[in-house]
C-alpha cells in the first residue's frame, strides 16, 4: 500500500490536506495513534474492497503517541508498504492571523499565548520535519494552489518525457505566485479593462484575445516568450526536473495574463507537452 502521512503545526492546513487527499480517493483517517498503524494495515489487507492509498493526518494532539510515529512508520515500511511524509507548515506572522481570525487558542499552549505555543509546537515536530519527504509553507497559498501543489506531489498529472507544466495567470496587485520557475509581465500590453464592453469578460472570453492580440507588440511579446519557454523545457529535463511553473500576470489578473496563459497552453499541447493552466484571480471572482 501507499500511505502519506501528512503532519505539520497546527493551522498550516492540515483539514484541507485530508480534503485533497479524499478527493484523490485516498482512505484517510485523522490522529490515528502510531502503535496503531500495523493494526490498520492488517485490516486493510483483509478488507475485500481494494484500498490501496492511505493518508494519515498526524498532529501533536497524539500526545505521547507522536513520540512512536516513527517506529510505526518503520514497521510499515519493513512490511514492504510505501511510506512518505509530508510536512506543512506557515510563517508565524500568518499562523497567528488564522487562529485570531478562528477565535482559536493554540493546542500547544491553550491557556497562554499564540505565539508561545507555535514556539513549543515548532520545537516538538523539528525531528519530524527533518525527516520529512515534502516540506510545505501554505503562507501565500490560496486553497486551489495549495490542492494542486499537492497533486503535483501526487503525480496527478503524469509527466510527458519527464516533464510537467504548469501555467499560472495572475494580477501583480496580488502578489507573484511563490512557487514560479519564470515570471513575464504584460502590464504593457493594451488592457481592456479601460473599454466598458470589454471590461466585465475574461481572457478566456474570444473578445479578450482579439483585442490583447491585435497589438503587434503583444504578437512579438508572446512569440519572446514562447521561444523562452521552449528553449528552458529541455534545460530543466537536463537536469532531470519533472516539473516547470510558469506565471504570467497583469494588473489585475483578469485579462491580458489569462489572454497569454490560454494562448500558451495551446501552443505547448501542440507539442505533446503535458500542460495545465490555473488562473489565480479568476478564482476569487
Amino acid at each position: 500500500m501507499n500511505f502519506k502521512i501528512v503532519t505539520g503545526l497546527s493551522g498550516a492546513g492540515r483539514s484541507q490536506a485530508m480534503k485533497a487527499f479524499e478527493d484523490r480517493g485516498y482512505y484517510c483517517i485523522d490522529n490515528l495513534p502510531p502503535q496503531l498503524f500495523s493494526t490498520f494495515a492488517d485490516l486493510c489487507e483483509a478488507n475485500r474492497d481494494d484500498i490501496s492509498n492511505v493518508a494519515l493526518v498526524i498532529d501533536t494532539r497524539g500526545g505521547v503517541f507522536f513520540e512512536d510515529l516513527f517506529q510505526g512508520l518503520e514497521r510499515l515500511r519493513e512490511r514492504g508498504h510505501s511510506v512518505e511524509i509530508i510536512f506543512l507548515e506557515t510563517k508565524e506572522e500568518i499562523l497567528i492571523k488564522r487562529f485570531k481570525e478562528a477565535r482559536r487558542s493554540h493546542p500547544m499552549n491553550p491557556q497562554g499565548g499564540l505565539l508561545e505555543g507555535i514556539e513549543l509546537e515548532k520545537k516538538k515536530l523539528k525531528e519530524v520535519r527533518e525527516k520529512s519527504d515534502y516540506v510545505i509553507d501554505t503562507s501565500y497559498y490560496n486553497l486551489s494552489e495549495f490542492k494542486q501543489k499537492l497533486s503535483s506531489i501526487l503525480d496527478e498529472v503524469a509527466p510527458v518525457d519527464g516533464m510537467s507544466i504548469y501555467i499560472k495567470s495572475f494580477g501583480f496587485k496580488k502578489g507573484i505566485p511563490i512557487d514560479a520557475d519564470m515570471v513575464f509581465d504584460t502590464r504593457f500590453l493594451p488592457n481592456p479593462y479601460y473599454i466598458e464592453e470589454l471590461r466585465h469578460l475574461t481572457g478566456n472570453d474570444q473578445e479578450i484575445r482579439d483585442y490583447v492580440m491585435s497589438s503587434d507588440v503583444s504578437q512579438k511579446y508572446f512569440n519572446h516568450i514562447c521561444d523562452m519557454v521552449k528553449f528552458i523545457i529541455p534545460q530543466c529535463m537536463k537536469e532531470g526536473r519533472s516539473q516547470l511553473i510558469v506565471g504570467i500576470g497583469c494588473t489585475g489578473g483578469h485579462h491580458r495574463s489569462v489572454t497569454f496563459a490560454v494562448l500558451l497552453e495551446r501552443e505547448l499541447k501542440s507539442l505533446g507537452f503535458n500542460v495545465k493552466v490555473h488562473h489565480r484571480e479568476l478564482d476569487k471572482i
